[in-house]
């Protein structure tokens, strides 16, 4: 099963009694206090449940599969997430 954007927003809506307009606006605050943090370069840490940093990939040389051209693939950044113990205690029923 996943958890959808409407299926978290009637949960937070529920547990935290909110309307569902209100529950929606936090989680896109909150989705965009960490976006807006990695941007700029910085982590985003949540005490016990995990932390967002970027990891760096440095420019390097590749191929296209198709052709076996050889092509330059640019220096990029992607979002990582690392569970904090408590989120991997819940998971794992400890």
């Amino acid at each position: 099963m996943t958890l959808s954007k409407p299926e978290l927003i009637s949960y937070v809506s529920q547990h935290a009694t909110l309307t569902k307009a209100d529950a929606q606006k936090a989680i896109e605050a909150v989705f965009a206090g960490i976006s807006n943090a990695l941007a700029q370069g910085q982590e985003a840490r949540f005490v016990g449940f995990g932390s967002f940093s970027l990891l760096k990939s440095p420019a390097r040389e590749g191929f296209n599969p198709r052709t076996r051209e050889k092509i330059q693939i640019k220096a990029s950044k992607r979002p990582v997430f690392k569970a904090g113990k408590l989120l991997k205690e819940a998971v794992n029923g400890g």
